[in-house]
Order: C-alpha cells, then sequence, then structure tokens
C-alpha cells in the first residue's frame, strides 16, 4: 500500500446488485472505466462479491462490489446468495442492476425492501437501455443506462456521488479533543504481533489526524515513557496508549493528564462508545459455562501470545475467576447468531468501515448479547476505565 493511499475501512463502499446476466458486471467495468471483473452471457458467472479499491471521480476513494445474482439456484447458488445479502452489512451505497426489457422482478423488489429497511442509499440502474430504443427519463432513485453505448454511465457516477455523505470533517479520531499546539504522547509497544518495521494502521491514522490538527505527535515505547514524560517542557495535552500496556501506562502518566487507548478513540470513531463502555460492565456478570466471542475485524498470522486469542481470554479468566469458554472469528467473519454468546468483545475496527461496525453493534443490541471492545475492556479490567473515559467527557467544556 503506498504512502499516500486510503485504507479500504475509510473508503466509500458502493455494491451492484441484481439477478444474474441483468448486467451487473459490465457496468461496474464501465462505471470504472476497468475490466475489474469477467463478463460472459453464462449466468452465475460471478460467484462470489468482488471487491476493488481504486479512485473513482468525482466520489474519489472507493470501494467496488461485485455481487453474484441473487437469483442463483442450488446449494451452491443459495451460498452464494448469502454472500451477496451479506454484503447490505457493510455497502455505504448500493446500485440496483435491472434488466430493462424485462423489468423489476420480485426478487428485486425484495432487495429494494432490504435496502430500505438497512436505510441504504440506493440507486436503480436500469441497464441494457440501447435494446429499448428512447429510454425512459430518471428520477431522483431511477436512471436508465447502456454498457454498449455508454449512456449515462458518468451520469450514474454522479447519483452515487450524491449520496456520499461525507464524515472526513464531522467525525474524527482525535483532532476534537485536542487544539493547534498541543503536544500528544503515544504509546506504541513493539512485540513479536506488531509488522515489521511499521505501526499498526490505527497508530498511523491517529498520528495523521494530531498532524492534521497542526499539534504534535511524540511516540514512545512504553519503556521510555517515564523518560519522555520527563523530558517535555510542558505536560501532554493528551496520552494515548495501546491497550496491552493500559495497566502499565496508567500508573506512570500523572492523574491529572488526561488519558485514553487507541481502541476506545476507534470505539467512539467507528462504533458507540457509551454501548460498549457499558458492554465491559458484564464481565463480573459472566458465570461459569458461559461463551465468550472476541472478534477480530482483521486477518492476521496468529503470533504466539496474540491480543485476542492469547492474552485476552487470559485477562477475563483472571479478572472474572469464572471457566469460560471462548470462541473468535475474524475479518468479515461475524456469527448470524449472538444469542448463544454471554458477551462479545470486538477489535477497534480499523480495518472495518463505519457501517459494518455498526451493524455489528445493532446485531448485539438486537439479540440483547452486552458488546465491549478490547480497549474498553482491557480498561475496565485494570480499573481505570472512568479515567480513559475523561477526556471525552470533558469535550466541550472550556
Amino acid at each position: 500500500m503506498g504512502l499516500n493511499s486510503t485504507v479500504s475501512a475509510e473508503r466509500v463502499h458502493i455494491g451492484f446488485f441484481g439477478l444474474r446476466n441483468a448486467g451487473k458486471s459490465s457496468l461496474v467495468n464501465a462505471v470504472t472505466g476497468q475490466e475489474l471483473v469477467i463478463v460472459s452471457d453464462v449466468k452465475g458467472t460471478t460467484t462470489d462479491p468482488v471487491k476493488k479499491a481504486m479512485e473513482l471521480l468525482p466520489l474519489g476513494p472507493v470501494v467496488i462490489i461485485d455481487t453474484p445474482g441473487i437469483d442463483d439456484e442450488g446449494e451452491l447458488g443459495k451460498l452464494r446468495v448469502k454472500r451477496a445479502m451479506q454484503v447490505l452489512n457493510y455497502a455505504d451505497i448500493a446500485v440496483l442492476v435491472v434488466d430493462v426489457t424485462k423489468g423489476m422482478s420480485k426478487a428485486d423488489n425484495e432487495l429494494v425492501k432490504a435496502f430500505e429497511s438497512k436505510k441504504l442509499p440506493y440507486i436503480i440502474a436500469y441497464n441494457k437501455s440501447d435494446l429499448i430504443g428512447e429510454a425512459e427519463q430518471e428520477t431522483e432513485k431511477e436512471i436508465y443506462v447502456s454498457t454498449v453505448n455508454k449512456l449515462n454511465i458518468e451520469r450514474l457516477k454522479e447519483k452515487i456521488s450524491s449520496l456520499v455523505k461525507s464524515h472526513s470533517e464531522s467525525k474524527r479520531i482525535v483532532a476534537d479533543l485536542i487544539k493547534q499546539g498541543d503536544t500528544v504522547v503515544l504509546v506504541t509497544p513493539i512485540d513479536e504481533s506488531a509488522p515489521k518495521g511499521r505501526l499498526i494502521l490505527p497508530q498511523q491514522q491517529t498520528i495523521r489526524d494530531i498532524l492534521d490538527s497542526h499539534a504534535t505527535a511524540v511516540v514512545t515505547r512504553e519503556t521510555e515513557l517515564a523518560q519522555t514524560l520527563d523530558s517535555l517542557k510542558n505536560p501532554p495535552a493528551l496520552v494515548i496508549t495501546d491497550s496491552q500496556v493500559f495497566g502499565f501506562v496508567s500508573k506512570i502518566v500523572p492523574r491529572d493528564v488526561p488519558l485514553t487507548s487507541f481502541s476506545i478513540l476507534f470505539a467512539r470513531y467507528k462504533g458507540n462508545l457509551d454501548i460498549l463502555a457499558n458492554g465491559a460492565k458484564h464481565l463480573d456478570k459472566l458465570k461459569d459455562g458461559d461463551k465468550v466471542l472476541i472478534s477480530e475485524g482483521c486477518t492476521h498470522h496468529r503470533q504466539c501470545n496474540d491480543i485476542g486469542t492469547v492474552k485476552l481470554p487470559g485477562w477475563i479468566k483472571k479478572h472474572t475467576g469464572k471457566a469460560l469458554e471462548f470462541e473468535f472469528t475474524s475479518g468479515g467473519e461475524f456469527p448470524e447468531e449472538l444469542s448463544s454468546y454471554a458477551l462479545v468483545v470486538h477489535c477497534g475496527s480499523c480495518m472495518l468501515n463505519e457501517r459494518e461496525m455498526q451493524y455489528r453493534l445493532r446485531q448485539a443490541e438486537d439479540e440483547g448479547v452486552p458488546i465491549t471492545n478490547y480497549g474498553t475492556a482491557i480498561a475496565y479490567m485494570n480499573g481505570i476505565l472512568a479515567r480513559s473515559l475523561e477526556v471525552f467527557n470533558t469535550l466541550h467544556k472550556s
């Protein structure tokens, strides 16, 4: 990934849906100006959602998703349809591609209902309009296109762009907690799980947000934290730590210096900090035999001392003193049913877009299952959750 590229989790996700042979793949290729997906007259050529991160004018950085046909048949077809429908959980915008010579099918209408129930902005693109002579006039939700003569392809991109609601200015990782000229200390442990030669994504993104605020980022390991604080002329405006060393860092940072973690910042940025902080309190309600789901939004090589599969279960068992059963998911995996779990502990979701994280929170809430994240859970188990949230409580105070 280039230094100036935008991570997929921060890109607008645009999903193309429809029946087999409605021309989804052809339209994706026409919109992107690239041969991203194979086009064939054979039904069911697209067998899994195909994702491509790219720059798409006038939108900017996006992820284009071409999905399997929602009318696929057989046992394998049902699995493909299921995967297509899962895209609704993380797509920011949906484009329903309809063969204009056949019109809206029952499955198409059901998709529209699904878009609306999930509050997913959508456009219906009537494809193959070159086959019907003069195309009808577009409406707010509908447009007539053709990949053969490129009819209204640019107009479709403009309509998609109009649905994009940028949150880059309204939602920030840390910028609204600091001011120009502030110094922020970031504590970043380097262990066997740290990528060789680079920082992990939440650390990179937080540093960039600090620099964009015309503040100063001072990065140190926990072993040099005390020395770093002593070297500063004035106390920092904020200390942000990796959750794994929360307890250690809290003993070094003076009580009057605001302290929080990367994971807690991302709980607010991508999720709902109140829900996740309240979920942490359910750690004290766990009983022998309870199942706890630990879910990571990324997929990576598991280390012998991995935080998700090794450290967190150990800390939770030590804190609760209970005989618990742990299950683990990663990447796009997330159970369709959560009712068997007493608690869900989620990562900071730096590799998931906001819509996907919000979906997972709603699912837990709908099923009455408490959910927390790594940072809030670790802070709670170290008895410093209240302290780690104080910086947000004073956000609007002068």
